[in-house]
């Protein structure tokens, strides 16, 4: 993210996964300065930060920056403007090395344990690890592993 994100860029960024910020980029939801609700924003951004902080973002409109951001859970990692691309392309260049199916079952994982309490969590882990150890890449993995 580069330079302002406000309403509906906000809301983009607050549906990523991983946001990688310029220092300067600046982030708010002012919706409410017009009569209107980030009202689909607020499923997302409520999944990411406590109740109290996310009513103040969408009540009161002011915008923020990356620091605040990335301290309210918004923002994954913040660079120098200058090098904002080549940082973000060195941080997804580290995604080549994961499994991918590893990357999207945890994600998967990640969402279905929303709302569970903690041993409906924990049995929701143990059947994605069940399904985990299914995939080829683990089977690769493992197989790499024991070969050492």
């Amino acid at each position: 993210m580069h330079g302002r994100a406000l309403a509906g860029g906000c809301g983009l960024a607050t549906a990523c996964d991983i946001v990688l910020a310029a220092e300067t980029a600046r982030f708010g939801y002012p919706e409410v300065k017009i009569g209107f609700v980030p009202a689909i924003v607020m499923a997302i951004l409520r999944r990411n930060i406590s109740e109290k902080r996310a009513f103040e973002l969408v009540t009161r409109g002011f915008d923020f920056s990356a620091e605040g951001a990335k301290e309210m859970g918004l923002v994954n990692q913040i660079f120098p403007d200058a090098d904002l691309h080549a940082k973000a392309d060195e941080y997804a260049a580290e995604y080549s090395k994961m499994s991918p199916s590893a990357v999207r079952l945890s994600k998967q994982l990640l969402y279905q344990m929303d709302g569970k309490n903690f041993f409906e969590a924990v049995d929701a882990g143990a059947i994605m690890n069940a399904s985990a150890r299914m995939t080829e890449d683990c089977k690769t993995g493992i197989a790499k592993f024991l070969d050492k």
